[in-house]
């Protein structure tokens, strides 16, 4: 027999649709979370603890990612069966996942100037205390050696940040390996600072600049997916409540 197609067929068909839309702003949010747990992580390590609302905001991102794409499938669920209740939850919950999701952007864009306030004397002080080497095996300083070879700097504000440090005064080098332009030549040897030898630069405002990225990707993406399920919702319940009328 032929398929019967009827007004509450068709509502049942875009709700469907309108659920897809949504659930793949909970993918997006769960791949930002990943993403941002992963990069707060590593920038937490160097930068210290100002920097790691990017970590929380990326968790969060994730759970409510998760619970999107959970109260997607309900959703279908409710549609499918005609619950009227089933569709009154999800749609309440969806508010209270776009409220969180719009406080998760406000809280990442306010909270970015403290840690360009903040940060750089903390990490100017972490870095002089606990940096020990370029082949110590603390998870501190194998950071930071990461950090100055991918980012081709030395130090938080430059390379004479290690004059006085405790990696000066265990060593006797005013610089580690790990500032080095070549750091198997001959003329790294922690007293060279010729700009031929050594990056001379610091890491802090190209590490500021990745943050900013961050953050930024974090609060638009989050607001991306708010409109989108702010839009999805609408019109889900809008459709939701024909079906069931």
């Amino acid at each position: 027999m032929a398929e019967i197609h009827t007004p509450y067929s068709s509502l049942k068909k875009l709700l469907s649709l309108l659920n897809g839309f949504v659930a793949v702003s909970g993918i997006i949010l769960i791949g930002l979370g990943i993403g941002g747990k992963c990069g707060g992580a590593s920038l937490t390590n160097v930068l210290g603890l100002s920097s790691a609302y990017l970590l929380h905001v990326g968790n969060l991102c994730l759970v409510m990612g998760c619970i999107t794409v959970l109260l997607g499938c309900a959703r279908w669920y409710g549609a499918t069966k005609e619950s009227r209740g089933t569709l009154l939850f999800c749609i309440l919950s969806m508010v209270i996942v776009l409220i969180m999701e719009i406080t998760a952007a406000t809280v990442v864009l306010l909270f970015f100037p403290i840690v360009r306030d903040v940060a750089l004397e903390h990490t100017f002080v972490t870095l002089r205390k606990n940096y020990r080497g370029y082949n110590e095996p603390d998870d501190y300083s194998t950071q930071w050696n990461l950090v100055m070879e991918k980012l081709k700097c030395c130090g938080v504000n430059n390379y004479t940040d290690f004059s006085g440090s405790s990696f000066e005064m265990t060593t006797g080098h005013t610089y580690p390996r790990g500032c080095c332009k070549s750091i198997g030549s001959v003329s790294c040897d922690g007293r060279n600072v010729s700009t031929n030898v050594i990056h001379q630069k610091g890491c802090f405002h190209k590490l500021l600049k990745i943050t900013k990225t961050q953050s930024f990707t974090l609060s638009g993406s989050s607001l991306g997916a708010a409109v989108i399920q702010r839009w999805g919702s609408r019109y889900v319940a809008q459709a939701g409540l024909e079906l069931l009328a």
